[in-house]
């Protein structure tokens, strides 16, 4: 955390770069939601850290391994990825929802899948690794919600299609798996065009994600990150702060002052 007079002397440049820009953009990982109880991945202490019966996280999350044992994901992910919906959003997640509402940004992007950002009120929220609340089959590709699986995997059993008993699998990208195109498109045309970039609570090592930030400084935009650990794009940043509560906190205040704009560019 900074001292108070070191982060005040940092926010008010940070204000007014926020209230001068028109092409804001946000990149959030899983920093952000360590502050809602969400444990996250990459930290000493992080998910991936501990194996799960002697299976390595990364070994659970990739598509090969899904594909041929369901099952045992599932038995992982029921407490994971299917107790989400008893976590809230933080500060963080209402002062950026709060932002947007007043015109302030044109996008966040985020490697979470928590769903946290649209229950906080963020509309123009793209999930780039996919989300938990989505779930399809995976021969026939029908549509199942997230309580619907839920309520099948806390049963210990292996979600299975209505329409052709294949496995369902929640709409969130695996190792081995690509992300979507056209989300991939519109995030380079936003960094692009963006004239100020937030990077809160993500580590920038997870590709291609991790490369966003670089197409806003070839266009000279301001960076700022907000991270516990260091990234391999500090050196480049304008502004550096290290405690998301600490700035959350101050955010959600500054965007309560704010005149709404009637018009995002």
């Amino acid at each position: 955390m900074d001292k108070p007079a070191l982060f005040e002397k940092k926010f008010a440049t940070l204000k007014g770069m926020i209230k001068g820009s028109r092409q804001m953009v946000v990149l959030t990982g899983a920093g952000i939601s360590t502050l809602s109880g969400i444990p996250d991945f990459r930290s000493a202490k992080g998910v991936y850290t501990k194996k799960w019966n002697e299976i390595s996280v990364e070994r659970l999350l990739s598509i090969g391994y899904f594909e041929q044992h369901p099952e045992v994901f599932y038995a992982w992910a029921k407490e994971y990825w299917y107790r989400l919906d008893t976590f809230e959003p933080n500060v963080v997640h209402r002062a950026l929802a709060l932002l947007e509402q007043k015109g302030y940004i044109r996008g966040v992007f985020t490697q979470n899948i928590d769903m946290l950002h649209k229950k906080a009120g963020s509309k123009k929220c793209y999930e780039l690794h996919g989300s938990a609340e989505h779930h399809h089959c995976t021969m026939c590709n029908a549509y199942y919600p997230y309580e619907q699986m839920k309520a099948i995997v806390l049963k210990d059993e292996v979600p299975r299609c209505r329409e052709c008993n294949a496995v369902i699998k929640p709409d969130i990208v695996f190792y081995g798996e690509n992300l979507d195109r056209n989300l991939l498109s519109i995030a380079y045309e936003m960094f692009s065009h963006a004239d100020l970039v937030l990077v809160l609570g993500s580590s920038l090592l997870v590709q291609p994600a991790a490369n966003l930030p670089s197409y806003a400084l070839q266009n000279s935009a301001p960076l700022v990150i907000v991270n516990a650990q260091k990234t391999s794009y500090d050196s480049s940043a304008t502004l550096l702060f290290s405690d998301l509560q600490q700035l959350g906190e101050a955010l959600e205040l500054y965007a309560q002052g704010l005149e709404a704009r009637k018009v995002l560019l």
